[in-house]
């Protein structure tokens, strides 16, 4: 089992930067893919970005295409979410969540992914 803790949450003001982090252990995450997530208030979590368990393949919600960038490093087992031109809309509590695969490829629906972190919170301010 993997546990997942999610950390780089915080307030910014409109067109700042985050990155957030998602620290694995238990497991070697390098046998997981992992997504992003995020849930405002009153609001279904929704996918925000995804990467494959070599890196190699990333997908990226519309909303967020062109801003956010994922990347992950193995060997540290841990995975970033950069953050950029942030928006008010983007505030919600985010999530990483994770899925054992040996396929390269990525996933994008919340019942796809197995293990979860407890969320850091990101505020953006108009």
């Amino acid at each position: 089992q993997v546990q997942l803790v999610e950390s780089g949450g915080g307030l910014v003001q409109a067109g700042g930067s985050l990155r957030l982090s998602c620290a694995a252990s238990g497991r070697t995450l390098s046998a997981y893919a992992v997504g992003w997530f995020r849930q405002a208030p009153g609001k279904e979590r929704e996918f925000v970005a995804a990467i494959g368990w070599s890196g190699g393949r990333t997908y990226y919600a519309d909303s967020v295409k062109d801003r956010f960038l994922i990347s992950r490093d193995n060997a540290k087992n841990m995975v970033y979410l950069q953050m950029n031109s942030l928006k008010p809309e983007d505030t919600a509590v985010y999530y990483c969540g994770a899925r054992f695969s040996l396929s390269s490829t990525y996933y994008y629906t919340r019942d796809q992914y197995d293990y979860w972190g407890q969320g850091t919170q990101v505020t953006v301010s108009s």
